[in-house]
């Protein structure tokens, strides 16, 4: 078996911070010796060169195929937050791909239109003859350009869903937006995706998410959702085939479109799906929408700009006084729920749902924007973990400009409260939601340590967001490492300690010892099972 020693490093070791250890020996794929002194004959070593050696990030909330097929198609998450810049962006990929049917891809962000709602109109002056079908960035709604309106068979005549809408004109006439469940309608005539494109997309995307030192990861949606067609055959596949390098749990997407008769179907993908590196092991529940677009379930209605309070309260997809019944189901047949909840109702309602389950099924919740104060200690009480998108917390426009004003003083006041869950004993992991945001955990750590991006690039530049609520480096760090690895049931990985499984990461610099920097490190190289799978 093959030993590799990791020298000159400085080590966090999943929980806390212990600098400089002595050598770090890999045998075999687990780690051996936490301290050791003297090199085994034969060994490979590693120079971490005073840098970082942690143990591999963990993504507990990313679609990660999702991510790859969107890097790959017209990505506009890299692309600035401005119209004009996306529209040139859309412009150029459909003049240098002219044989493809439809233009997909995805990435934008809301804040660079006014009201967060871009038109149709836009896209058909650089796209007229072919339609487009562009997720935002954070999956909650679609712009389309007229073109696939047509295609969709969506009109004045075309009614809302219960769970979405279209955005219209004075006259009733869609515009070319299209918010959560109304996306459905293109859902049903976009092109299917080959096996293997899908395939590509996964490779791309775990290429991606090995680069900035992520080990595994929990795919959050494993099935067909606002246009993504089902990645669980592919998860299967790239199992079956030997080509997933991390380890992946998949949460099995809860149709808020059935009830309980549906348990039996995701008992047998479980068993179908589940291979190898892959384990369909989880459930997701999107309980509630977002607030940019006015979805997310709250205790109290919106406000208008002008502060005023609206009849709106938001969405709960699935009905709050059945959920109990489903999670329960779930919950004894051994599946952990995973659920989206942004809005403090949703929360809530999840919450109340986990009263009862059994804590070794490690329920969790993302996102966890809005929290009632009175919610907070219940995390810890019913054994649910906190699964936190930190790099979220933040100033950023869309902070500014499509949250803060709708929610008022009090409310924009108590958003992503992670020290009051650290503090009340909750059980903190980490994820991107990728590619709704970066997957660099590094950027997330940096923001949730000092709650403002990296570089002050967001339009609050360097004013902490609720300072008050920052996570210490060391808890932060441990959400993204030994945090996300128990909400994956992985209890021998996350740790560097001797028996832990070998899935590390080497960054360029120790962020313990320059804090104001975090989101400013690199990736060297990212290790699992002991061998390196992204060297930089």
């Amino acid at each position: 078996m093959s030993v590799t020693v990791f020298q000159n490093a400085h080590v966090f070791d999943g929980h806390r911070y212990r600098g400089d250890v002595g050598d770090v020996v890999v045998e075999g794929g687990r780690i051996v010796t936490v301290g050791a002194s003297g090199t085994p004959s034969g060994a490979t070593v590693v120079d971490v060169g005073g840098g970082l050696l942690a143990p591999g990030f963990v993504d507990a909330h990313v679609h990660a195929i999702q991510g790859g097929l969107e890097r790959l198609a017209c990505d506009l998450s890299g692309v600035p937050v401005d119209e004009a810049a996306y529209l040139a962006h859309v412009g150029s990929y459909a003049a240098s791909h002219p044989d493809t049917a439809w233009i997909r891809g995805g990435g934008w962000a809301m804040a660079a239109f006014p009201g967060g709602v871009p038109s149709a109109r836009a896209l058909d002056a650089v796209v007229p003859d072919r339609p487009v079908a562009l997720v935002n960035r954070d999956h909650h709604g679609m712009w389309v350009n007229t073109r696939a309106l047509e295609v969709a068979g969506i009109h004045a005549g075309t009614p809302d869903p219960p769970d979405g809408r279209f955005e219209r004109d004075e006259a009733g006439n869609p515009t070319g937006m299209l918010h959560e469940g109304a996306m459905r309608w293109v859902d049903e005539v976009l092109p299917v995706v080959d096996d293997d494109a899908m395939l590509a997309g996964f490779l791309e995307g775990q290429s991606y998410l090995h680069s900035f030192g992520v080990t595994a990861w929990q795919d959050a949606i494993v099935g067909a959702y606002a246009g993504m067609q089902d990645n669980g055959p592919t998860y299967l596949r790239a199992a079956q085939e030997g080509l997933i390098s991390g380890t992946v749990v998949g949460a099995l997407w809860w149709d808020r479109d059935r009830g309980a008769e549906q348990v039996a179907d995701l008992v047998e993908r479980r068993s179908a799906l589940s291979h190898g590196r892959f384990s369909a092991t989880a459930v997701k529940i999107m309980q509630d929408g977002i607030i940019e677009n006015g979805t997310a379930g709250l205790a109290e209605p919106y406000l208008d700009r002008c502060g005023h309070h609206t009849d709106n309260a938001g969405i709960s997809f699935v009905d709050p006084a059945q959920l109990p019944a489903y999670i329960a189901a779930l919950d004894r047949l051994g599946f952990q729920v995973h659920v989206h909840g942004i809005g403090d109702r949703g929360v809530h309602e999840a919450l109340d749902a986990f009263e009862g389950t059994d804590p070794a099924r490690r329920h969790h919740i993302a996102h966890l924007q809005l929290i009632e104060p009175d919610d907070i200690p219940r995390f810890h009480a019913l054994g649910v973990a906190a699964n936190l998108q930190a790099l979220w917390a933040c100033l950023d426009e869309q902070m500014t400009e499509l949250t803060i004003p709708f929610l008022g003083a009090e409310r924009a006041g108590r958003q992503y409260p992670f020290a009051d869950l650290l503090r009340s004993g909750a059980r903190l992991v980490a994820g991107s939601d990728w590619p709704v945001s970066t997957p660099n955990p590094l950027e997330a750590i940096h923001v949730a340590v000092h709650r403002v991006d990296h570089g002050g690039l967001a339009r609050g530049g360097m004013e902490p967001f609720l300072p008050e609520q920052a996570l210490p480096i060391e808890a932060a760090f441990a959400a993204y490492t030994s945090g996300s690895s128990w909400v994956n049931h992985r209890d021998d990985a996350g740790t560097i300690a001797p028996g832990a499984v070998a899935d590390l990461v080497v960054l360029d610099r120790d962020p313990f010892l320059a804090p104001d920097s975090i989101g400013a490190a690199q990736v060297v190289s990212t290790w699992v099972d002991g061998e390196v799978v992204h060297q930089a």
